[in-house]
């Protein structure tokens, strides 16, 4: 199962600019704008309106801290797959870790949904292996591969170790901002943050930034292995991985006559950022849905698919 026909979501409460993560992802602005909680939570809820028509299945949740500013980017902390399992993952900055709830499993069960085991590597943390949840990782789940760009938030162990333990392939990478190779003085070739920013795996289409890739080794095992999975590979340039269009997530709802749809939901950002031959693409394999979200995006500096956590998971 590649696509999710469910997600859940975590409310933006104390939705604002962290100081913390914003050392490792330059895509977050300090803007001293009027209202930001609630233009955060204003399209939030225009998020949630958009999953509703095309009925996408959505479970709502608070945070477990109120005030923690990034709560609304809750994939990157925890997954869940279709044997039951809940993974919990070590996070980057005492911020993030915050956020995540050691009894999620729980939450889910008392929503709805059946729960087998957790995996929890939050522990990882205290080692220095750093693994944001679907942020670090974007996931062929049929060809059982597990791609990766490697940064602070994604240490080569820590994707090693979670490929060992779920049986993935792991497919490491270096992905820089400008697509040069790190020169290590923070001004030239600095990683890209997460690699769904980078990267979006559908059930038959892959869409990728090679260009942010330096190696060319590495760029060519990525788009070889993508292609091996059977996947038409839409290649973006780096202007548009700045325009969040590879954070873009592909979801099965149904359609106003409910017959079952696939919807590809994306930021209008990255929605207007794609050139019409990749729309055209794009189209070939679900409905785009693009929804206007630009103070999380500017803000927060993460878009759509960084919202989302899909939930694999039974129902009860």
């Amino acid at each position: 199962m590649q696509v999710a026909s469910s997600v859940i979501l975590i409310r933006p409460t104390g939705f604002g600019f962290d100081p913390e993560t914003a050392a490792s992802n330059s895509f977050q602005q300090d803007l001293s704008e009027p209202d930001i909680r609630l233009r955060a939570a204003e399209e939030f809820d225009g998020l949630l309106d958009a999953l509703r028509s095309c009925g996408v299945g959505i479970t709502v949740l608070d945070p477990l801290d109120r005030t923690a500013p990034n709560a609304v980017f809750p994939n990157n902390w925890f997954s869940t797959h279709p044997d039951g399992s809940v993974v919990l993952y070590p996070m980057c900055t005492p911020s993030r870790r915050a956020e995540r709830d050691p009894d999620m499993a729980s939450t889910l069960e008392r929503e709805g949904f059946k729960t087998r085991q957790t995996l929890d590597f939050s522990g990882w943390e205290h080692q220095g292996l750093i693994l944001e949840g679907t942020g670090s990782l974007v996931i062929d789940r049929i060809g059982k591969k597990a791609f990766a760009c490697l940064s602070d938030r994604t240490t080569e162990t820590a994707v090693n170790a979670w490929c060992e333990q779920l049986g993935y392939t792991p497919i490491t990478f270096t992905a820089t901002e400008d697509g040069r190779i790190p020169d290590g003085t923070g001004k030239r070739g600095v990683p890209v943050y997460h690699t769904n920013v980078v990267m979006s795996i559908g059930d038959r289409f892959a869409v990728v930034c090679l260009d942010a890739m330096p190696y060319p080794a590495e760029r060519q095992e990525v788009e070889e292995e993508l292609k091996k999975s059977g996947k038409e590979v839409i290649v973006i340039g780096i202007e548009q991985m700045q325009h969040f269009v590879g954070n873009l997530l592909q979801l099965n709802g149904l359609d106003p006559l409910f017959r079952p749809t696939p919807y590809i939901f994306l930021s209008e950002t990255a929605f207007y950022a794609l050139r019409p031959d990749q729309r055209i693409a794009l189209q070939a394999h679900g409905q785009l849905v693009p929804v206007p979200i630009p103070t999380i995006e500017a803000i927060g500096g993460g878009s759509v698919r960084c919202m989302l956590a899909e939930n694999f998971l039974p129902r009860s």
